[in-house]
């Protein structure tokens, strides 16, 4: 790990910078949006825009690299990312916003692919899941310390649009001024739906879930927070405990699934998310309490979705991998792109904590769909599934491709020292 740090620092440290400006936009968007007097329902399409930007981009931003390289789609789209963030607050409107997110999750996307890249090239088969494992961590504590950032000014002002800006722009430095050349760039060939549903159609359905949860945690929560009229320290708070629930249940998790059947634990974690938000929803709990359900809804959510790519990827053959993730990565933007419109109206239906009944439909019916596969399907012994990968669900393609390798590189070595131990 320490190799890693010392080869890769200038790019782990502008993703966490990266990563601090995104975590506060989405959590000052929707504390602004009730300052503004736009309504929920008109937040979650502005929340939604992200996503349909981001999978925009994971589509389209591949062949721009081809045609132009990546300093310069790099530097462009760095760019468009700070001005968007100043931006905001001078067009305090949901229809502009909506813009404006369309082309900052657009940015971003291309952000991340380019950065992803970068990293791979510059690490070696030996750390590569390292170097995998400390660019999903710096991405959570960016997302983290962009929480406590948000209590260092008034939402109803500028500044803490400035800070995002700022910190987005001085992310590129360290990149940019890198000796690390610019890696080669190969496309990633795509599975049919049909092909991928026939290998797996609970990672299908679960992945499409799974998008619809994190964009409502990513996207709603602080709209959530605004509605049921908490502080910015408690809305900060609250998204953070999300974060850092998924940063510290995501290796547990994935030690568990090498070792059992992944279905039980798929079902296990929907049980558990389901009735926790279930339990929020009707009871309405101190602020304590949701805290550690934030932190539990955040720590079931974020190894879920690394779960269902792992337990796809079982069924599929190693050369079917990568053309595989991009299959269930664009699933998965569409689960995204909805889970926040759905939200809202749900918000606006039954009330503010409507975010939890969501949150506790889509974990119960995971639950419920992993349950009817267990039946239709035997399950695969330990020796036939490949290692559990972290990835975080707002990798790109190519980080997901990198990561599946990596965890197939750590199954063939361990699968190797087993042979050689029984002679």
């Amino acid at each position: 790990m320490l190799s890693v740090l010392r080869n890769s620092w200038p790019l782990l440290l502008g993703i966490m910078l990266l990563m601090v400006g995104n975590g506060m936009q989405g959590t000052l968007l929707g504390i602004r949006g009730q300052i503004e007097g736009i309504s929920t329902f008109q937040m979650s399409l502005v929340m939604s825009a992200y996503f349909a930007g981001f999978l925009l981009g994971s589509r389209t931003v591949p062949d721009l690299i081809r045609n132009v390289g990546h300093v310069r789609v790099f530097a462009a789209l760095g760019s468009l990312i700070s001005a968007v963030l100043i931006l905001y607050a001078t067009a305090p409107n949901w229809i502009a916003w909506t813009f404006m997110r369309v082309l900052i999750g657009f940015s971003f996307s291309g952000v991340y692919i380019t950065a992803e890249s970068w990293l791979n090239a510059a690490s070696t088969n030996e750390n590569r899941g390292q170097a995998l494992s400390a660019y999903m961590i710096v991405q959570m504590i960016g997302i983290i310390a962009a929480q406590l950032l948000m209590n260092t000014g008034d939402p109803s002002g500028y500044l803490l649009f400035v800070i995002p800006s700022v910190l987005v722009s001085l992310a590129f430095t360290p990149i940019l001024l890198s000796a690390a050349p610019a890696p080669a760039f190969e496309t990633i060939q795509r599975m049919s739906f049909g092909r991928l549903w026939q290998a797996s159609p609970l990672g299908c359905v679960g992945i499409f879930l799974m998008g619809g949860v994190f964009s409502a945690l990513f996207g709603m929560a602080s709209v959530w927070g605004t509605q049921a009229g908490l502080s910015v320290k408690e809305i900060s708070a609250f998204v953070a405990a999300i974060y850092v629930g998924g940063l510290l249940l995501q290796y547990p998790i994935g030690w568990a699934s090498d070792r059992m059947d992944r279905r039980k634990l798929i079902l296990g974690l929907g049980v558990v998310g389901a009735l926790s938000m279930a339990a929020v929803f009707v009871t309405d709990p101190p602020f304590a309490v949701l805290l550690v359900m934030a932190a539990l809804i955040g720590g079931v959510a974020n190894p879920l979705y690394s779960l269902l790519l792992a337990y796809t990827n079982d069924f599929l053959d190693n050369s079917d991998m990568a053309a595989a993730s991009a299959g269930l990565l664009f699933i998965n933007g569409v689960g995204a792109i909805t889970g926040p419109i759905v939200t809202g109206w749900l918000m606006e239906a039954v009330g503010t904590n409507g975010f939890f009944l969501y949150l506790a439909l889509l974990n119960a019916g995971l639950a419920g769909y992993a349950g009817w596969r267990m039946t239709r399907r035997p399950a695969l012994s330990a020796e036939e599934t490949g290692a559990f990968a972290v990835i975080s669900p707002a990798a790109t393609p190519f980080a997901v491709e990198v990561a599946l390798e990596a965890a197939q590189d750590v199954t063939h070595d361990d699968a190797g020292e087993s042979a050689v131990n029984k002679d």
